[in-house]
């Protein structure tokens, strides 16, 4: 019972996360979106590329690269810290009682939440620096 409920979440974990990084990439817009996203773009203050989003101006400078790439590394570990967290929650579910499971449970929570911290506490100290010396 307890193996059937451990597939079930990691299938369920492994189908979020695969919608969750699909919603991560642009989507093409029509030619009748065209004009919204134009809108949008100036309105967050970059120009619009041909058709395939919102373009910074800076995407080609060292910090323009150096935010892109903290992004992303932002964005995988803060997937794996979300899969971190339930999977500590299903470890505590079926812990049974038993103090052991439940303290490496707990753990799986806590250093994920940590892991959380660091990596936005990074972002910040990243953007930060970019701004004080661009």
């Amino acid at each position: 019972m307890i193996r059937k409920i451990q597939l079930t979440t990691i299938a369920l974990i492994m189908f979020f996360g695969s919608m969750f990084a699909i919603s991560l990439f642009p989507s093409m817009a029509s030619a009748a979106d065209e004009t919204a996203k134009k809108a949008v773009c100036a309105g967050a203050g970059v120009s619009s590329a041909s058709g395939d989003g919102c373009e910074n101006p800076d995407s080609t400078s060292v910090d323009g690269i150096i935010q892109t790439g903290l992004n992303l590394f932002s964005a995988i570990i803060g997937i794996i810290a979300i899969v971190m967290v339930m999977i500590g929650g299903v470890k505590y579910m079926t812990s049974q009682g038993e103090s052991g499971k439940i303290n490496e449970a707990k753990n799986s929570v806590m250093y994920a939440l940590i892991g959380l911290v660091i990596v936005a506490l990074a972002q910040i100290i990243v953007r930060f620096v970019l701004t004080q010396f661009t």
